[in-house]
């Protein structure tokens, strides 16, 4: 709808415009939306009325929410340059967009099967989505994990080729690192100006001799309220080092989780040690002073280029590992329920 004001203001105008020209002007304002608008549009059934949550998976894009009505939804946000983004639903499962300026995205399926939900509208959407139903097919993980090795193979400068690195073999059941940095190469290989890239590639060539078993390497630190910490600070019978963030949603329920467990067990049995990589300590310090959190946490404002991180090489959000009483690797990486299992099983 054309808006009054700019036709009064037209008409007005001590200035001479050209017909033209105004009519040219006042049609934009009308019409044309910002270059930089991104939209998704979606309609699922299952899911008829209920929230989403929605972020950036590198902390571009912070946490938000989506209300679902009669099944539908729909989302604007303005972005300067591509992003993937993170659809979580109430079950903690979740779908990737990929986001492009200028660009709309319609999502369509049924919500309690994500694997064969269509979200089309630009390239790297319909590469996602033909590979989460070519996933379907599969029975086994080394299949899956051999699907994710060939699409980064095939498509290496695609945003998908980003997720799928992270999502599908930095999270899967067994990680060799060795692998996964191969991978990042060839990612970083074909897009070499990708800053992004370089920089997790250095920490994954750091993360390639990081195994079950090794042992922890030391470091130092100081937390949010000054408090020095350190590896040596890790010397119960389970430790666990967790990385997180204010906008990852994924990785404050794991804290959350963790928090449970805390009050049930005492320093001499668990101790935690939580990184977070937020841009700004202060939304670090409202999420710990909410949530009630009561260990240690860093975070300098300096996201991946943390000290403590760049020396014990955890690369994604969210990330964790678990440490016995003399330092040795038992496990990282490891999903909400495997973490709560293998903590309960350790100490049970």
């Amino acid at each position: 709808m054309i808006s009054l004001s700019i036709i009064k203001e037209a008409a007005g105008a001590k200035r001479f415009y050209p017909l033209g020209l105004l009519l040219l002007f006042v049609l934009f304002s009308a019409c044309g939306g910002p270059k930089n608008r991104f939209e998704i549009k979606g309609k699922f059934t299952g899911f008829n009325q209920g929230e989403l949550y929605i972020y950036g998976i590198h902390g571009d894009h912070k946490l938000d929410t989506i209300n679902v009505a009669k099944g539908e939804f729909q989302y604007r946000i303005n972005l300067e340059d591509t992003a993937i983004l993170i659809l979580m639903f109430p079950n903690a499962s979740e779908l990737p967009v990929f986001a492009e300026p200028g660009a709309e995205v319609e999502i369509e399926g049924d919500a309690s099967h994500l694997k064969e939900v269509k979200v089309t509208g630009t390239q790297d959407n319909k590469l996602m989505t033909s590979f989460r139903l070519h996933l379907g097919k599969m029975k086994t993980p080394p299949e899956v994990y051999n699907a994710a090795t060939n699409f980064i193979k095939e498509n290496p400068t695609s945003l998908a080729s980003r997720y799928i690195l992270d999502r599908y073999l930095v999270r899967a059941d067994v990680v060799s690192y060795a692998h996964v940095y191969e991978m990042a190469q060839v990612i970083s290989k074909a897009m070499p100006e990708d800053k992004e890239m370089a920089a997790m590639c250095q920490r994954l060539a750091g993360l390639k001799a990081l195994q079950e078993g090794y042992k922890l390497p030391a470091f130092t630190g100081y937390d949010l309220n000054g408090k020095h910490v350190s590896s040596a600070d890790l010397n119960a019978k389970v430790n666990v080092i967790n990385v997180w963030a204010s906008w990852n949603y994924e990785s404050i329920s794991l804290q959350n989780l963790l928090r449970r467990l805390k009050r049930k067990y005492d320093d001499k049995d668990l101790k935690i040690l939580s990184v977070c990589v937020d841009a700004d300590a202060k939304a670090c310090k409202r999420i710990i002073d909410r949530d009630s959190i009561q260990w240690s946490n860093v975070c300098d404002d300096r996201m991946w280029e943390t000290p403590i991180l760049q020396k014990i090489g955890l690369t994604t959000i969210p990330d964790n590992m678990i440490i016995d009483s003399k330092g040795k690797i038992i496990a990282h990486t490891l999903p909400y329920q495997k973490l709560s299992e293998k903590i309960k099983e350790l100490l049970e």
